[in-house]
């Protein structure tokens, strides 16, 4: 389980990365390029990602016996609230009928985004400890 949940972590930072890029390429529109045609790819497989992390790690706090459960516990609520608005934000952009950089660029300097970024960040390494201190054992 805590695989998923790097899966999905990784999906969104990728999809971030891809956003800088994008955003410093001065596009007008998502039409006519390469890196036009990608950038609804990234944002969809994104969301989808938000979307299926929420729901996974409150099972991942009791499959792997995380302690304390009610730290984690506490910790999600906050990953589900920038999740869905780092979500709301994305099912925005996603529903324009041009995506310019200069949109993407404005999602990459969103507060949610970049909370639901730190958020993961941490919750990252976190998992990434358990695992490896469970390997040792």
């Amino acid at each position: 389980m805590p695989a998923e949940i790097l899966e999905h972590c990784n999906t969104v930072e990728e999809c971030y990365e891809f956003m800088l890029a994008y955003a410093a390429q001065g596009h007008p529109s998502d039409q006519g390029s390469k890196s036009g045609a990608q950038i609804r790819e990234f944002l969809q497989r994104a969301a989808t990602a938000i979307a299926a992390l929420a729901e996974a790690c409150p099972k991942v706090v009791k499959d792997e016996r995380l302690e304390p459960a009610d730290k984690y516990h506490a910790f999600f609520a906050v990953l589900d609230r920038d999740a869905r608005d780092s979500l709301a934000a994305i099912d925005l952009v996603l529903a324009q009928s041009s995506i310019s950089s200069q949109l993407v660029d404005n999602l990459n300097a969103s507060v949610h985004l970049r909370a639901l970024l730190t958020d993961m960040f941490l919750l990252s390494d976190i998992l990434r400890s358990q695992v490896a201190s469970r390997q040792i054992r």
